[in-house]
């Protein structure tokens, strides 16, 4: 799928986050775990939510129990993959770099985060790597 291919709204997004943490789940499932996130929500909602992801293809059912259970037929990273890649465009002219600095700059990274960059930019820029950390 490209890009424009994974554009879901806020409250998708949300039932698809459900979906990815809680594993395969039927409507009353994903919509208790949203009243315990503060999310008031009907469960007409969320049934209609769940259709609709599904007619798009981000979400798959089983419907051979009375109750159908629903999985995500996409992964978080997937989307995340998608959705970075817009934001390249549409704010870095598609550089890596300026995102990744302002990510550093604006926001607590554990230690174990970046020790990871660290990681990452000594194979970039390793004899495997090619060099692409300094580019």
């Amino acid at each position: 799928m490209a890009a424009r291919e994974y554009e879901l709204g806020a409250a998708e997004l949300e039932v698809l986050r459900v979906l990815w943490d809680r594993g395969e789940s039927n409507v009353r499932d994903v919509l208790h775990t949203l009243h315990q996130h503060g999310r008031r929500i009907a469960y007409t909602t969320v049934q209609t939510m769940l259709a609709r992801l599904e007619q798009k293809g981000f979400v798959s059912s089983d419907r051979s129990e009375a109750a159908f259970r629903y999985r995500a037929a996409i992964t978080r990273d997937q989307i995340s993959r998608s959705r970075l890649r817009e934001l390249l465009e549409q704010l870095y002219d598609g550089a890596a770099g300026p995102l990744v600095l302002q990510l550093v700059r604006t926001q607590r990274l554990k230690r174990e985060e970046l020790e990871e960059l660290q990681r990452l930019i000594e194979r970039l820029d390793g004899p495997q790597g090619g060099g692409r950390a300094g580019r």
